[in-house]
């Protein structure tokens, strides 16, 4: 099984991209991993919510295959601790065979028919996080996932 995170946005910040990369090497040393942002054209501040949400889903569901499992990345989803995730993402290994889609979305969430088509939602806190930021705190947990998985010490 692959796995993989999109991530709505580009990731300029180029100390952020490297820590993600070094997470996506170590992730795929247990499990087949990449990450992939998907771009629409910069939104101004006037432009409608709603039509930045229509473009963000209609990318999203024109790369995803019938047989994906999405994970929204979501504030209102199930929280999980490092254990917990390390589990689920057994339990998502075991029993389904597309990829996992792990989904960060834009600035506005998600529109309703990517929360229609998801197959669960994590959350990580009720804080906001910074998008960019987040994409590095998610890697190191799957990492850190697949190592619990591994019985190796990196989670104490």
């Amino acid at each position: 099984m692959k796995a993989a995170l999109w991530c709505l946005g580009k990731n300029p910040v180029s100390y952020l991209h490297q820590g993600v990369a070094e997470y996506i090497k170590r992730i795929n040393h247990h499990l087949p991993f990449d990450c992939m942002e998907l771009s629409i054209p910069p939104a101004k501040k006037t432009d409608d919510p709603n039509r930045i949400l229509a473009m963000e889903c209609g990318m999203v569901m024109k790369k995803l295959m019938a047989d994906d499992y999405l994970i929204l990345l979501d504030i209102r989803g199930k929280e999980l601790d490092s254990m917990e995730l390390s589990n689920q993402l057994q339990l998502w290994l075991n029993h389904h065979g597309g990829r996992l889609v792990f989904l960060i979305g834009g600035a506005y969430g998600f529109h309703p028919d990517v929360y229609a088509r998801a197959n669960f939602r994590l959350s990580f806190s009720r804080l906001t996080f910074n998008h960019l930021l987040f994409r590095l705190m998610f890697v190191e947990q799957l990492y850190r996932a697949c190592t619990i998985l591994g019985n190796q010490p990196y989670h104490h």
